[in-house]
């Protein structure tokens, strides 16, 4: 157990490295959330055109 505690301490620098890990984890989770976000709309979008030209959008 001492060992596990010595490898999350890190020196007396695990509270830096584990907050830096979290805010990378997040930083990534909230590009991932929006990449989805952006790709959704653009596929609603593209559907959208496709059916203009087609001669279906009459909205």
């Amino acid at each position: 157990m001492a060992e596990v505690e010595a490898y999350l301490g890190m020196g007396g620098y695990g509270s830096f490295i584990w907050a830096a890990y979290l805010l990378a984890t997040l930083i990534l989770v909230g590009l991932l959330a929006q990449s989805r976000r952006v790709l959704k709309k653009r596929e609603a979008l593209l559907l959208r055109l496709k059916s203009m030209r087609r001669g279906n959008g009459d909205d």
